[in-house]
């Protein structure tokens, strides 16, 4: 390097080469800038991008849980003015204590074209209970001619019912309502024409009137016939991952029932966006509006099954039917033994959930009732069942 001359007075002349510059030590070791940065980043990356599936979590003896307890929870949808007003409606009916009745009884709710085939078996069913029911029906197409005295005079003002049309459950709300009417019916139970009673009065009695929980069917159904038929119209209130599949004959307690009457905001949602050839799609809404309702405003106060029997097995349109020759006591032992429920899905692998039956935390028989059965089979019934 070409050397600087430098003059200073007084000192003559003095040359003076610069020395090589030197840069102060780092403060911070750079190795900890970056490691920070990587675990930053990486956090990240599994907070925006969060993985699906069981993959092995080395992490943490805690699991997978552990990377997510240091993340912010996600955040939760703000309700429509419509969520919150349902929400107060809910809460308050779940929170007030049930009416206390000194006879509580049993709505029984037929849900019928016409007359009932099965009246004779229903009439030995309920001898010698007076008191301890109510029957309710709704005759879509005529007027029934009644067997029973325990029918006389019980039809309610009925309007046309179509099957997977909407006015089903308009139907069902109408049967509900009556029977709300009577403060002493504490248990609801919805029954078609060609359902029978599998076991005495006393066995349905007490085990309906001693549950903790209603008798509402429900489960994921991710196929054509599930989740398929789900519709974005529904959104905000109903999200797709909320949307519930069921068979329509429920059993539920008087809470529950006040509060299908007192919805308005999901019922709407069905009504508009929950119907045959909507969009392309076949939604059958008595199948899909109270399980969906039940899972978003008490899950836990359902059984996710029905105590009606119905076969699937076949898997068409509609299940099995029974003709006298199909009517056996192994039948009704098998049936009456089940303890746990059969769902079949929809999806290309007719995959079959099992839904294991718990009557207040223990496992029993899951049947009360039972369907399908043509009115030929009532003399087999009735002498096999012999209440």
């Amino acid at each position: 390097m070409k050397e600087a001359e430098w003059r200073l007075g007084g000192m003559g002349d003095i040359k003076i080469s610069p020395g090589s510059r030197h840069r102060p030590p780092l403060k911070r070791p750079i190795w900890i800038i970056l490691t920070v940065s990587l675990v930053s980043f990486l956090l990240l990356c599994a907070y925006l991008y969060p993985t699906n599936g069981n993959v092995a979590c080395v992490f943490s003896s805690r699991g997978c849980n552990a990377l997510s307890d240091w993340l912010p929870p996600a955040p939760i949808r703000e309700f429509t003015d419509e969520e919150v007003i349902s929400r107060v409606v809910v809460r308050d009916i779940l929170n007030t204590p049930p009416v206390q009745s000194k006879n509580p009884k049993i709505a029984f709710m037929f849900l019928t074209p016409g007359s009932l085939p099965f009246e004779k078996l229903w009439d030995m069913f309920f001898r010698g209970h007076e008191g301890r029911f109510s029957v309710y029906v709704h005759a879509s197409q005529e007027k029934p001619v009644h067997e029973s005295r325990y029918f006389l005079n019980r039809e309610i003002r009925s309007s046309a019912v179509q099957w997977g049309a909407f006015n089903m459950i308009d139907a069902e709300k109408r049967l509900l309502a009556y029977a709300l009417k009577d403060p002493d019916n504490q248990h609801f139970v919805l029954l078609s024409d060609s359902c029978v009673p599998l076991h005495n009065f006393d066995h349905v009695y007490n085990y309906l009137m001693h549950a903790n929980m209603s008798f509402i069917d429900c489960f994921v159904d991710l196929g054509p016939h599930g989740n398929g038929r789900y519709s974005e119209h529904m959104l905000p209130e109903v999200e797709e991952k909320d949307f519930r599949k069921g068979a329509q004959w429920f059993t539920m307690k008087r809470q529950h029932a006040m509060l299908v009457m007192a919805d308005s905001l999901y019922y709407s949602r069905f009504r508009d966006y929950c119907k045959p050839f909507l969009d392309g799609k076949n939604c059958i809404a008595d199948e899909h509006y109270f399980p969906t309702f039940f899972h978003l405003i008490d899950p836990g106060g359902i059984a996710n099954w029905s105590v009606t029997y119905v076969d699937w097995s076949e898997r068409k349109w509609h299940p099995k039917s029974y003709r006298a020759q199909d009517v056996t006591y192994e039948l009704l032992r098998n049936i009456t033994s089940l303890d746990q429920e059969t769902h079949v899905t929809s999806n290309d692998k007719g995959d079959e959930l099992l839904q294991p039956c718990l009557w207040n935390g223990i496992r029993r028989p899951c049947f009360l009732f039972a369907r399908k059965f043509y009115p030929e089979t009532l003399d087999k019934l009735v002498t096999l069942l012999n209440f």
